[in-house]
């Protein structure tokens, strides 16, 4: 019994630590949520083809954080189990900075994000990231998809060009 009350008491803190870390974000207190990442901590972002050490992983942070203002996650669910706390749900910002070369929009996006954050003695020492970055693309007018009506016209035209192409 008094083992299972210390586990649920650490769980509870681990999970006090990852939301304070995004909430230090939320409030553009970097330094406040920087200090809640241990030195040897990695980061594992999808779409990125190597881990991030902790350097790496402010450098990210803070081109997001320069980039997009007022920004707040809201988690319809945290689940946390031992020494890792998972995240799901919503970051909503507006772009104000220039975000990967592509000058302010002046847009609110609104991005489904998961965490996966493991902590020991209080710190976050490993992230796993993912965002709907297609989402965010499109929100910020980088991508275009093309919609029911007009993709049977698209197929239509490729495939004249490759019928031309091929006689």
């Amino acid at each position: 019994m008094m083992y299972r009350n210390i586990y649920q008491m650490l769980t509870e803190q681990n999970k006090a630590v990852v939301l304070q870390f995004y909430q230090s974000f939320d409030d553009r207190e970097i330094e406040q949520a920087l200090e809640l990442l241990a030195p040897n901590f990695v980061a594992h972002m999808a779409g990125m083809p190597e881990t991030l050490d902790l350097e790496g992983f402010k450098q990210f942070g803070m081109s997001f954080y320069l980039a997009f203002s007022q920004g707040q996650h809201v988690f319809d669910q945290v689940l946390a189990t031992d020494n890792k706390v998972v995240t799901c749900g919503t970051f909503t910002a507006t772009h104000l900075g220039e975000f990967q070369g592509l000058p302010p929009t002046g847009k609110q996006i609104s991005l489904s994000i998961m965490h996966i954050d493991r902590v020991e003695n209080g710190k976050i020492v490993e992230h796993w990231g993912q965002g709907d970055a297609l989402g965010l693309m499109q929100q910020l007018g980088i991508v275009f998809l093309p919609g029911p009506k007009l993709l049977p016209q698209l197929l239509k035209g490729l495939a004249a060009k490759l019928f031309k192409q091929s006689v």
